[in-house]
């Protein structure tokens, strides 16, 4: 009778066993779920707002030297980007090392670019501010310079940035991740899908408009 009973005892045991470890096995997938799931949310937000293209003149600046003949202002053209940062943590403020990536798709159509060219470029920011730091968008900014502008168009600067430009295309890098994105016309991360010319985009620090707007476009980071 005492094994019988012992042996009763043993069955009834089993299963509360089996459903305590089920319970235990269940409620760490959960809390695993849930930890993925947070590890996947940003930690800041980025929105570009909007992306304005221009053809301003070279800057003529007053300087007490003799004048150089046939040194006449051309046009440039100018992408500026307007964005802001709005953290998820109140306490940040500031953000190093945002990198504005640029895609310029020109209007030259030609046998070897039959989309036009696309033009690529970067520049690195430092000491962004929050939204609660700067109400309003920030801004950055990239040049063709008219030399350039020639090259691309067999001789000629376009007169308007509607004859100069099909489409633009911005990114923002953080820490290496694309945080947001935005075209100028279009949808979609169009230039992904093309060929890329580098070097002809320049930062402001790099044209005769370095001197300007200097509390207007954001910090750029020095290499």
């Amino acid at each position: 009778m005492r094994a019988l009973l012992m042996r009763s005892t043993s069955f009834l045991r089993l299963p509360s066993l089996s459903i305590c470890s089920g319970i235990f096995l269940c409620g760490t997938i959960f809390l695993g779920s849930g930890a993925s799931l947070e590890a996947q949310i940003p930690a800041t937000d980025f929105q570009i707002d909007k992306i304005d293209i221009s053809m301003p003149t070279t800057p003529v600046i007053t300087f007490s030297g003799i004048p150089k003949s046939g040194s006449n202002p051309k046009k440039w053209m100018e992408v500026e980007v307007s964005f802001f940062w709005k953290p998820r943590l109140a306490t940040q403020k500031y953000s190093d090392d945002v990198v504005i990536n640029y895609y310029v798709l020109l209007a030259n159509k030609s046998a070897a670019f039959p989309q036009g060219s696309l033009l690529s470029g970067q520049v690195t920011h430092t000491g962004i501010p929050s939204k609660q730091t700067e109400q309003g968008d920030v801004k950055s900014v990239m040049y063709v310079s008219p030399r350039a502008l020639e090259q691309f168009f067999s001789g000629k600067v376009p007169s308007s940035k509607d004859s100069a430009v099909i489409d633009a295309g911005v990114t923002i890098t953080e820490q290496g991740k694309i945080v947001a994105e935005k075209s100028y016309k279009g949808s979609g991360a169009w230039w992904s899908q093309m060929q890329q010319t580098s070097g002809y985009l320049l930062n402001k620090d790099q044209t005769p408009f370095q001197p300007l707007y200097w509390d207007y476009y954001e910090p750029i980071k020095k290499p």
